[in-house]
């Protein structure tokens, strides 16, 4: 076995505590050996603590969050607008500060690829006022959902029309009804994030006649999944937008008056 000879450094340092030592005697070096020993072991209890205190206070948060996930569950950032690649410089304009509040939308109202049961063919709109879902058929047994505000009891309108015009962001003229129940309204509002119309209108017409029914936006998103309207068909903005990129000019729109939704109109399974 080598055995390598200590450095020169602690040698010396051996030698001037030995000399101290000796100059004060072995009581000394002694007294600085306990000192030595009781300063390592506070130093351990100091460290002990601040980790015993880290780890106890970590646990009492985690058992105080754990706790509060368990009576009102786990909180979360509330979702914003649905990305949309299909904005225009004017709608990121608009949308970006809305001079309305941004609703939560209900999971099952939110924009989605479902399997859709019904004949019509691909292309058409079909619009079921009974569960506040328009649908886009898609081929294939496949459709896109959206949620929707419909009309009020007596407002909605049902039958069959074609898509006669589309418009982005357009202005709103109240109808005479809209008048009579709403009270006072302005003549003309142009189009805009604070009009009720919102970010697109589809009009829907009936032997070349407008109905004075649309398929349009809205600034009231929170009632998506609600009968509040004066009879057109309400989508979030975002959704308005994503349908009226996909939708031709002269499509059939089917809307489904009060109990003629049939009862397997669509499954949720995404794919």
């Amino acid at each position: 076995m080598v055995i390598f000879p200590p450095a020169a450094g602690a040698i010396e340092g051996r030698l001037r505590l030995g000399i101290v030592g000796a100059r004060v005697g072995g009581t000394f070096a002694l007294l600085i050996r306990r000192q030595t020993r009781v300063s390592r072991g506070v130093k351990g209890m100091l460290v002990t603590g601040i980790t015993a205190t880290t780890l106890l206070t970590s646990v009492a948060t985690a058992s105080a969050q754990n706790f509060f996930e368990a009576l009102f569950g786990r909180m979360g950032s509330p979702p914003g607008p649905v990305p949309d690649a299909n904005f225009t410089a004017r709608d990121r304009q608009q949308l970006a500060n809305p001079p309305y509040r941004q609703a939560w939308i209900a999971p099952a109202y939110r924009r989605q690829i479902v399997r859709y049961h019904r004949k019509e063919a691909p292309g058409t709109i079909l619009v079921d006022t009974d569960a506040r879902y328009v649908y886009l058929v898609l081929p294939e047994g496949k459709a896109i959902r959206y949620g929707a505000i419909v009309g009020e009891d007596a407002q909605a309108w049902s039958g069959v029309a074609t898509v006669g015009r589309k418009e982005e962001w357009p202005g709103w003229t109240p109808t005479e009804g809209e008048r009579r129940r709403l009270g006072p309204l302005p003549s003309y509002v142009e189009g805009g994030a604070a009009n009720p119309m919102g970010a697109r209108a589809l009009y829907l017409y009936v032997s070349g006649q407008d109905t004075l029914y649309r398929i349009h936006g809205t600034n009231q998103p929170g009632w998506i999944g609600h009968a509040i309207s004066s009879g057109c068909i309400r989508l979030t903005n975002e959704d308005v937008i994503d349908l009226y990129s996909r939708v031709k000019m002269g499509a059939i729109v089917v809307v489904l008056g009060p109990k003629q939704g049939a009862a397997h109109t669509a499954s949720a399974n995404a794919f």
